[in-house]
């Protein structure tokens, strides 16, 4: 009996010593958050439409910028002071764009990972979506990847590859693959001391990478919440011809590395892309192209979005039937405010935001120019500007 219980440990070693390495090289990179337990199986793919909850949170672009990221939560009333997730049963939804103009990339990722499985043993949920720069970066174009950025990615190579090494010392592991098979060795524009960053990036961030798999194939594209429809760039009538749950499974199909092709598919390139366009989100919303596109998909009464920085703050145009929640807070973006928009059943729709002060020169009147007021058509009143402390 005492030797079948230590052949029965000893069967458990290798799982547990993987396990341990994940964790140390979780810890390593992610600027020392220890992720809660994943899940005892992989969860499903996330369903394209879900019901309205009690408490419906939007935060829209990241772009790097992990302070700010947190001043948005706490915001939100979504983390405490040591980052834990204090949400309760609130479904979360970020507009995508994390990636770029930033040095905190990866520690953004963990932190929304942190706070998915957070948010989950609470009865809550934190959900991520694509936006036009994380298709850039699986694709490769690291235009707008920042000297920081770059090299968080290459800290992050050195200590992923350290952990293969640990795994590898254990004989009855499969011998992990080395993340740099295939990338390039230079990169022809780029300065030679930026290479060995950027071949890290390639490597994490390419169809099947660590990162990418790891992080964007729990994202979605489209997703509709209730009566909200939530896109990172904006929705054409022949992406809701095309099919929502569609584009859902193709790009996490893409991602995975299943098409065995660098790029997206066509719908999320070009400028009327679901993540790149700009038709609903500018200073000249087409409020009739809009309002047919919502008339084709049931129960949807508006369209909230990120991608393009609202310098007067989060709005709402054509009747609010689109939102407009990109602030540029990022100091890649110009370093706005924090805003957060949340949809509630009691109170309404509100603006939740650091600063009251903020919009204090803005005519609220002008709703229709999108200078940062909302109207709840519901009851024909005003949202309140919540003045949160960060």
């Amino acid at each position: 009996m005492e030797n079948e219980k230590q052949n029965s440990f000893c069967k458990r070693v290798p799982n547990l010593l993987s396990s341990f390495v994940d964790t140390f090289v979780d810890f390593s990179v992610s600027g020392g958050i220890f992720l809660p337990p994943p899940p005892s199986s992989p969860p499903p793919p996330l369903p394209t439409r879900l019901p309205s909850p009690q408490r419906l949170i939007a935060i829209g672009d990241l772009h790097g910028d992990l302070k700010k990221t947190k001043e948005a939560l706490r915001i939100a009333g979504l983390i405490d002071d040591s980052d834990k997730y204090i949400g309760g049963s609130s479904t979360v939804v970020q507009v995508g764009d994390v990636l770029d103009r930033g040095g905190d990339e990866i520690k953004i990722l963990y932190l929304l990972e942190k706070l998915k499985r957070e948010a989950a043993i609470q009865g809550g949920r934190f959900i991520t979506m694509n936006g036009n720069h994380e298709i850039m970066n699986v694709e490769g174009d690291f235009r707008f990847a920042t000297k920081s950025g770059v090299d968080e990615f290459r800290v992050w190579l050195k200590w992923f590859r350290e952990g293969n090494k640990m795994k590898s010392l254990c004989k009855d592991l499969e011998p992990p693959l080395d993340p740099l098979d295939g990338v390039h060795v230079v990169f022809r524009g780029a300065r030679r001391e930026f290479h060995d960053g950027l071949r890290a990036r390639v490597a994490a961030l390419r169809p099947n990478g660590p990162i990418s798999r790891r992080f964007f194939t729990q994202n979605v594209t489209v997703l509709v919440v209730g009566d909200s429809i939530f896109v990172h760039g904006g929705l054409l009538q022949e992406h809701v011809d095309y099919g929502l749950e569609k584009i859902n499974s193709e790009v996490i199909d893409w991602v995975n590395g299943n098409y065995g092709n660098r790029l997206s598919p066509g719908y999320c390139r070009g400028r009327n892309a679901v993540v790149w366009l700009r038709k609903f989100s500018d200073g000249n919303c087409d409020c009739s192209s809009l309002e047919h596109v919502l008339s084709t998909i049931p129960g949807v009464k508006r369209m909230i979005m990120g991608h393009t920085i609202q310098r007067g703050g989060i709005n709402g145009v054509c009747g609010n039937k689109a939102i407009r929640i990109d602030v540029g807070m990022s100091k890649g973006c110009g370093g706005g405010l924090p805003e957060v928009l949340e949809i509630d059943r009691v109170s309404g729709v509100n603006i939740l935001t650091s600063n009251s002060l903020y919009h204090q020169d803005v005519d609220v009147g002008k709703v229709e120019e999108g200078l940062g007021s909302l109207i709840n058509n519901d009851q024909d009143v005003r949202p309140r500007q919540v003045e949160v402390k960060a």
